[in-house]
């Protein structure tokens, strides 16, 4: 049963942006009194999280698919959609993420380091966001951009002050156990140890911590074995304990030539840019076993050799508990002198990054094709507008192209090479194709109004006191006319009549 996992894949999915809302308030005498659509809600994120709790990516290896929560629809009455769930996933200390092709992307090394690995999309703005003086009442909105999806690395590099290395069975994990709280696996075969074990031991005022790192074989640094696997729990420790078994019952196998091996591995395993190389970092000789009389007569033999070569030599017993104490207050000097050492260096300059605009936030490819050239325009705002545009809608598709135009598509087109009904795709791969017109017509320039007004919320109906004012001396004036017109006419009746009469 796997009980450690220090590689693991992750495969994230953040949430979706909600789209906008397209709506027109009502009240009473105002049938049309203005837009208020709501904004869509941002997506969830997928944030990683340094825990000094968690020691083993054990609960990704076994879902390694995570999904946050997608942003909320806007609503009428400038109602907001919710923000989607965002998902904090805990992690070691010392783990390194990388993307697929191995560039690191963070190392999360200090306890409450976070980095938002997965950010969500953006919510789509309402109408009521959109409208503007010259925009009253747009008949649209923005949908919601979908949100990072993708894999990232995670790759556990344990965070310990000293590593234990050696073959195995050479009592490492017996030697872990002697000195700290550490309970490790411990048996009489070789790679018993499957995984680091990490203590924490006291050496007077010192306090430490000592990593078990699985047994090395010859070819280790070449992947042979686990050997790559587990050279990467050393590359973060201050000093490293050689632990050399002397009572080996391997007739090919002797204390000297099990360090040259491993010095062999670990000077070809190569670190980080800016590490110090493992064989250049201090390093203890502990010839462990010396409990048992053959190993005690061996372990005077090889000493002399040993620190010839310029290493401090401990013979110790961690079954006996023998030279345990000057083994572990040596180490404790070490790493109070590196401590020390690091403390003294002057605080490093704190990076502060200032997003600058540059000064095109697009590309134009030209690409050439079965039916002529292709115009691939490549860039984060183009690709985000589309992503926002309902193509659907005549009037989003007008204010699209109104944003393109500002930003200079239509002019670096022109300056490409690109003619009346050319190919032009927007983003990589598929994209969205359309053939290019100058000037991209909608419906909202075949409306009678200009663009940006609405006629269903013209108030013109409603004549003022003025306009009243002058209807009805118009009409009191027609009424006198009419009058008037009568009265002539009758009086014209009376005069025939009486000529009339006179006659007879």
């Amino acid at each position: 049963m796997v009980t450690f996992v220090d590689r693991v894949t992750l495969h994230l999915r953040a949430g979706k942006g909600g789209n906008g809302c397209v709506s027109v308030r009502r009240e009473k005498f105002k049938p049309l009194a203005g837009p208020d659509g709501g904004n869509g809600g941002n997506g969830g994120e997928i944030v990683l999280v340094a825990d000094p709790q968690v020691t083993t990516l054990l609960s990704y290896h076994h879902s390694p698919h995570r999904t946050a929560g997608n942003g909320g629809f806007g609503m009428g009455d400038l109602r907001q959609g919710a923000a989607g769930e965002d998902i904090e996933l805990p992690v070691p200390l010392g783990t390194v993420v990388k993307d697929p092709d191995g560039s690191v992307i963070a190392d999360l090394v200090e306890p409450g380091m976070r980095l938002v690995v997965a950010p969500g999309g953006q919510g789509g703005l309402g109408n009521a966001a959109l409208s503007s003086p010259k925009r009253k009442a747009p008949g649209f909105a923005l949908l919601g951009t979908p949100g990072w999806e993708g894999d990232v690395v995670l790759e556990l590099k344990t965070v310990a002050d000293v590593a234990l290395v050696g073959f195995p069975s050479a009592g490492k994990s017996s030697l872990i156990a002697a000195v700290s709280a550490a309970r490790p696996k411990i048996a009489d075969y070789p790679f018993t140890t499957l995984h680091p074990n990490l203590g924490v031991v006291e050496a007077g005022d010192i306090r430490f911590t000592i990593a078990d790192v699985p047994g090395l074989i010859e070819g280790a640094s070449e992947g042979r074995g686990l050997g790559l696997e587990f050279l990467r729990h050393v590359e973060r420790c201050t000093a490293l304990v050689h632990v050399l078994d002397c009572a080996t019952l391997d007739p090919g196998r002797d204390p000297l030539s099990d360090l040259d091996v491993i010095l062999a591995e670990l000077a070809a395993y190569p670190v980080p840019e800016g590490q110090v190389p493992l064989v250049d970092r201090p390093q203890l000789i502990a010839l462990n076993k010396v409990d048992v009389p053959e190993a005690r007569e061996l372990a005077d033999l090889v000493r002399p050799d040993l620190e010839a070569r310029g290493f401090r030599v401990f013979e110790i017993s961690a079954v006996a508990r023998d030279g345990l104490r000057e083994l572990t207050f040596a180490l404790g000097g070490i790493i109070a002198e590196h401590r020390a050492e690091i403390a003294a260096r002057p605080p490093a300059e704190r990076i502060v990054i200032r997003p600058q605009g540059s000064e095109r936030d697009f590309v134009v490819k030209v690409e050439g094709g079965t039916y002529g050239n292709i115009y691939r325009i490549i860039g984060a705002k183009p690709e985000r507008w589309v992503a926002q545009t309902d193509f659907q809608n005549d009037e989003a598709v007008g204010f699209l192209a109104d944003r393109l135009e500002r930003l200079g598509v239509e002019d670096e087109l022109y300056r490409s090479g690109a003619q009346p009904g050319s190919t032009v795709v927007i983003g990589a791969g598929d994209g969205v194709v359309f053939d290019w017109q100058p000037s991209l017509p909608s419906a909202a320039e075949l409306m009678t109004a200009p663009r940006g007004t609405d006629p269903r919320l013209d108030q013109g109906g409603r004549r003022t006191t003025s306009q009243r004012r002058e209807r009805y001396h118009e009409r009191m004036d027609a009424k006198a006319a009419a009058r008037a017109e009568l009265e002539t006419e009758r009086l014209a009746r009376t005069a025939d009549d009486e000529v009339d009469g006179g006659g007879r």
